[in-house]
């Protein structure tokens, strides 16, 4: 296949510095510096103070895939249009630092991102050919990762609907889909309904869903009792 056919069928082309033979930086150094040492520092405030964070990391610590940031984690220029990704042929988490400003949006970011990573971790996930897979994970970030808390919904104007959280998590998975795969809206749409039950039922490793910075402490929690109860068994 066409190598730039393939980077925007796969959705490469929002993520320019993952082809460094096509990329090229600005010559505004200071100002790409000034970018991704802000990035460095929010990741580290992440990973460090955000419960979702902390739990996600803890659990694919268990699973046998433990994260080093300065391996699994790359702070680059993006497309205007995104803030993050998971590049699973490298697993690596790319975080935008042209796109991230604050640090709410930061710990949001990295928990999405985790939690594909999490599903890189325990599942055979066919990232490149198998939609459904695919539209699993977006399920499940848009559920699990604070994307459609009521606070954030009520910032982008969108609230007061039955069901709201779910056609939040229904929409945000879709968008995502079709960010990165060259289908069409029906059939994205068609893929999003067939796995949407399961996948936006599953919540592991939370246990629950978190629609709340205090309920993804308390799931921590939850996790952190839970190891040592089988190390005591």
């Amino acid at each position: 296949m066409d190598q730039t056919k393939q980077a925007e069928e796969y959705g490469y082309d929002l993520f320019p510095e993952r082809d460094t033979g096509k990329y090229k930086k600005g010559s505004v150094s200071e100002s790409l510096f000034t970018f991704n040492h802000k990035c460095q520092v929010m990741l580290q405030f992440a990973v460090e103070t955000s419960p979702y964070a902390k739990l996600l990391l803890r659990a694919m610590k268990s699973s046998g895939c433990t994260v080093f940031k300065e391996r699994h984690f790359s702070c680059e220029d993006c497309d205007g249009t995104v803030s993050g990704g998971f590049d699973a042929a490298s697993s690596q988490i790319v975080l935008c630092q042209n796109n991230i400003h604050q640090q709410s949006h930061m710990n949001r970011v990295v928990t999405h991102e985790l939690i594909h990573a999490f599903d890189h971790c325990r599942a055979h996930v066919d990232w490149f050919n198998n939609f459904r897979h695919l539209a699993c994970s977006e399920i499940r970030a848009a559920n699990l990762s604070g994307d459609c808390t009521f606070n954030n919904e009520v910032a982008r104007f969108n609230f007061g609907l039955k069901q709201h959280h779910q056609a939040c998590v229904r929409g945000r998975a879709l968008r995502s889909i079709l960010a990165v795969r060259k289908i069409s809206q029906a059939e994205a749409e068609k893929i999003v309904d067939e796995v949407f039950d399961t996948c936006f039922n599953d919540h592991a490793p939370f246990g629950r869903i978190p629609h709340s910075k205090k309920d993804a402490k308390f799931a921590y929690r939850d996790y952190e009792n839970r190891d040592r109860y089988y190390a005591n068994l």
